[in-house]
């Protein structure tokens, strides 16, 4: 009796836990590059009921074994890819395909992100939102009139004392064997870990790679019907679980009032 307390308990913290990460989903419907978290359930260990000293003989002919609930497991992210926007901003790249823009840190180390809003610093170097360089500090002329970036990550700029555009560096993408290992960090971020293996850098276009499209950014891959049944999914099962814990008491306090 007492077990179906906590095993209730196990589901509604499980279900607590699968409504914070929706609400995360949620949250960040409009946020570029963004990718969904999922949550994985798993059962937890199992104990023979009915069998005070259970044999090996016991075992094979009364097998009766009752659950001890469910837990969250594992976390990650689901890297499918968004629609692609189109913004006209010649700063904003989206990539179309597999791969990840590489981002220098101020603490030396390099982090991954899908989101390609970039812009311009004080010193003409192409940097993230919150001002981190692009591996290889593309850095434009102060006089350029214009900056295109290909599909191959060619960046060029058009400056008034040459007549064809000058290359200014080259945008790679980086790929990993299993995307899903990668660790969020925050702010669109990404680092490498031992699960996503080591970082494979290439031209973008080659090896399977994905391109790089100018003006435009890639969104969310949040789908708003999906989340919302997953919510309501959620909902009700904790709510069932919930139930579970309001029955077990119930049929405690009704054993305790046989003794009256």
């Amino acid at each position: 009796m007492i077990d179906s307390l906590y095993i209730g308990a196990t589901g509604m913290q499980a279900q607590q836990m699968n409504i914070d990460v929706i609400a995360n989903n949620l949250a960040n419907v409009n946020t570029s590059g963004f990718k969904r978290n999922r949550i994985d359930f798993a059962d937890l260990v199992y104990r023979s009921m009915g069998v005070s000293s259970p044999t090996a003989a016991s075992e094979a002919t009364n097998p009766v074994r009752a659950g001890m609930g469910t837990a969250v497991m594992a976390s990650g992210k689901v890297f499918t890819l968004g629609d692609v926007k189109k913004t006209d901003q010649p700063f904003d790249l989206a990539v179309r395909g597999q791969g990840f823009f590489e981002i220098a840190m101020p603490d030396g180390t390099t982090a991954y992100t899908r989101s390609g809003a970039f812009q311009l610093n004080g010193e003409g170097v192409l940097v993230t939102q919150n001002g981190f360089p692009l591996s290889g500090s593309i850095q434009v002329p102060p006089d350029a009139t214009a900056v295109t970036v290909g599909a191959d990550g060619r960046v060029t700029a058009t400056v008034p004392t040459e007549k064809q555009p000058i290359e200014i560096g080259r945008i790679d993408l980086v790929n990993f064997i299993n995307a899903a290992g990668l660790k969020p960090v925050g702010d669109n971020l990404y680092a490498a870990t031992v699960a996503s293996g080591d970082p494979i850098r290439g031209v973008p276009g080659e090896n399977g790679g994905g391109t790089i499209a100018q003006g435009f950014l890639e969104a969310s891959n949040v789908k708003l019907i999906d989340e919302m049944i997953n919510l309501i999914l959620a909902q009700r099962a904790y709510e069932i679980n919930a139930k579970v814990v309001q029955a077990s008491d119930e049929m405690l306090s009704i054993s305790n009032g046989l003794f009256r």
